[in-house]
């Protein structure tokens, strides 16, 4: 009998079940009719560590800022309020904490090039003495943001007494002089006592219980990309992050804004030899010397700084061969990685095409772990996303905290969650809307291409809505392209044109 249960308990169990997506909460909804504006669309968006805070830029160079308030209400995290057996909510809720505005539209007079203020990344760092530090970048400048709460200081008493003052302004100079005339002037109620002031009262500037969110900027890494940057990301030594464009991946110091070290060039001799650009990078989320970036032929370089100070030749090379006879003039732009993401662990990693998602294991090169199929559907219209530019659409990609799903935008406002434990056949379609299982094409939100003209020819055409996988309606004018997962909660932030969606289960 206790063998018959030892057998049943080396049983390994199954995949876990699928996940119930349930609508949390919208900020930024539009009404019906509503003209949504350009520099309304969210544009990057991005969870802390902690899983407390949530950042989103937009394109018209703001920050907004949303902090959790289902456990600050009771003054504890999560882990020790479920301790104290507190009644914990069953989600994750947020609410606006506040807003700043870190780029302004700039020109570059050298280039002849208008520099927008879009925020194209934002990466939180790490907090200190009750302040919030976060990076943020539009195509040529990073900065670095303080976020601070300040005791608001008010004045307490005044050098007149307010039964003497009359309600009428009157004519004081500086230092508290007065002018015979002034003094004298038929309009001037307020008079002198006999034997004059007792004593002069200073005003009090007192600090107030009352705080206001005060955002500052500490430093501004500026001139050090000829090219449009794709990516920045913190190390986890807590003192330096790279950012990168097209072509080259520097590496910065925190306090250092001035200087940068080159570490990843691929700009050839010659302009015309130049076969792939630099799509997205990453610094590993534990080993501070290795950090992996993608390049538009959909291969992923891990790269370790130990080795040289210019890492042009990378530790390990992760592709995928394509099958013989299936290529074709769109194998080589549907191949282009659009994102890459770690996994918290820092062993398996995340990549999205534009027709898939593929993990890696770090430690197998010779191709992925898991394919997960996104857009196999739009296969026969590339041409049709070709004329109107859909196909050059950048879709990022998340991963839960424990690595068991990940996540990644479509058109028609969708995103799709996939179970990549093993024999896991999870595969969810969810809308950002207040029903997430309700299919519905909304109002057409296009975003403008991202400029990565260096490896392609620039056609435009009419836009063409087609036909999902289940015979729905999708309008590649709709897109979902960026979304986040909580770090420790099975929570999904997402963006829909100018609206936050956030999803639990």
């Amino acid at each position: 009998m206790n063998g018959g249960d030892e057998v049943a308990a080396a049983t390994p169990a199954g995949p876990p079940p699928a996940l119930e997506w349930k609508f949390s909460q919208v900020f930024g909804e539009r009404t019906a009719g509503e003209e949504l504006q350009e520099v309304d669309i969210i544009s990057a968006i991005e969870f802390d560590k902690t899983g407390d805070h949530l950042a989103t830029g937009d394109r018209g160079g703001r920050v907004v800022l949303f902090e959790r308030t289902d456990t600050k209400d009771h003054g504890g995290s999560r882990r020790d309020l479920e301790r104290m057996d507190y009644p914990i909510t069953r989600h994750p809720e947020f609410r606006y904490k506040t807003e700043f505005q870190s780029h302004e539209p700039e020109f570059d007079y050298l280039k002849s090039l208008e520099i927008e203020e879009k925020i194209n990344k934002i990466r939180w760092c790490q907090t200190a003495n009750g302040a919030l530090f976060l990076l943020s970048t539009n195509d040529k400048t990073i900065k670095f943001w303080k976020v601070q709460e300040k005791k608001v200081k008010k004045i307490s008493e005044m050098n007149v007494d307010p039964s003497k003052a009359s309600s009428a302004p009157k004519p004081y100079l500086a230092n508290g002089g007065c002018t015979d005339r002034l003094h004298n002037s038929p309009g001037n109620d307020f008079s002198i006592p006999a034997g004059g002031f007792p004593s002069l009262r200073l005003p009090v500037v007192v600090t107030s219980a009352e705080t206001s969110l005060v955002a500052r900027c500490r430093r501004v890494y500026a001139h050090a990309h000829d090219y449009h940057i794709n990516s920045i990301s913190n190390n986890s030594d807590g003192e330096t992050f790279i950012s990168a464009d097209d072509l080259r991946i520097n590496l910065w110091n925190l306090e250092i804004s001035n200087q940068s070290f080159n570490i990843v060039d691929v700009k050839p001799g010659n302009m015309e030899d130049l076969t792939e650009v630099i799509t997205s990078a990453e610094f590993h989320p534990n080993q501070c010397n290795m950090l992996a970036y993608s390049s538009s032929k959909g291969s992923i370089r891990l790269i370790d700084l130990r080795q040289s100070a210019l890492c042009d030749s990378h530790a390990k090379l992760f592709e995928e061969q394509e099958a013989p006879g299936s290529r074709s003039f769109f194998t080589e732009i549907i191949a282009s990685i659009s994102d890459i993401k770690f996994a918290k662990d820092g062993r398996y990693l995340l990549s999205r095409d534009y027709m898939t998602l593929k993990l890696w294991d770090i430690n197998m090169d010779s191709g992925p772990v898991s394919t997960f199929q996104v857009h196999e559907y739009l296969r026969p219209k590339l041409c049709d996303l070709y004329e109107n530019d859909s196909i050059f659409d950048k879709f990022e990609c998340c991963l839960s905290g424990d690595g068991s799903r990940v996540a990644t935008g479509s058109y028609s406002n969708l995103f799709r969650v996939f179970g990549c434990s093993p024999g896991s056949t999870e595969a969810t379609t969810l809308e950002a809307s207040k029903n997430p299982m309700r299919r519905q094409v909304q109002t057409p939100s296009r975003p403008s291409r991202s400029l990565t003209t260096l490896t392609r020819v620039v056609r435009r055409g009419a836009e063409s809505p087609g036909v999902d996988a289940n015979g729905n309606s999708f309008d590649s004018a709709t897109k979902l392209l960026h979304l986040a997962w909580h770090p420790t909660e099975n929570s999904i932030a997402c963006a829909a044109a100018n609206s936050l969606y956030m999803y639990y289960a």
